[in-house]
């Protein structure tokens, strides 16, 4: 878990507080904080509060998003931090179209994972 800069955090259009989550996908707030820490979702510290807080385009219909915990694997065994992971989903790619959050929320993953796989070599 870690504090992002304001760059990134102007990146990711909506945020979550890790009860809103648990709501979301109808767990309790432990699930999600380990869920965060097995690195199937990633959290933030932000705002005054200094909050942990998910990226709100990472839960869709009840659920985490299909293929996000592959992608998070995929980047962070390429040594991405989590900083990195965010600003790589969230950064428009006019080859996708969109971000590749988007694309993984549109049911995109492989092209997404593909891209992923790219960026190792």
């Amino acid at each position: 878990m870690t504090e992002i800069d304001a760059k990134i955090d102007a990146l990711v259009p909506a945020w979550l507080h890790l009860p809103d989550v648990a709501e979301k996908l109808d767990v309790e707030v432990t699930r999600v904080r380990q869920l965060v820490k097995e690195g199937q979702l990633i959290a933030v510290r932000r705002g005054e509060n200094r909050t942990l807080q998910v990226p709100a385009a990472f839960i869709k219909g009840g659920r985490v998003v299909k293929g996000l915990s592959g992608t998070l694997t995929l980047l962070k065994d390429d040594g991405f931090t989590d900083e990195e992971m965010l600003e790589w989903l969230f950064t428009p790619d006019p080859t996708l179209p969109g971000t590749p959050a988007e694309a993984l929320s549109e049911n995109r993953g492989t092209e997404v994972k593909r891209r992923a796989q790219a960026l190792a070599v």
